[in-house]
């Protein structure tokens, strides 16, 4: 593939993507939302990895105290 390829298939691919971006605001922000949940889960996964375990009556009373 030669340069002047290269640059117009980059110049076609930006040309849609910024297209996408304008015309569909809702996907753009639902995988920023997305992305977002992801990191969520990973942090709380690595905090739990850390900290000692717990009985499963110990986080049921939990529960029902903030209920």
């Amino acid at each position: 593939m030669s340069a002047v390829e290269e640059r117009r298939i980059k110049a076609l691919l930006k040309g849609a993507v910024t297209e996408v971006l304008e015309e569909r605001r809702d996907l753009f922000r639902d995988a920023v939302e997305e992305s977002r949940e992801e990191t969520g889960l990973v942090r709380a996964i690595r905090h739990g990895e850390k900290i000692r375990p717990t009985s499963r009556k110990h986080i049921f009373k939990q529960l029902e105290k903030a209920a």
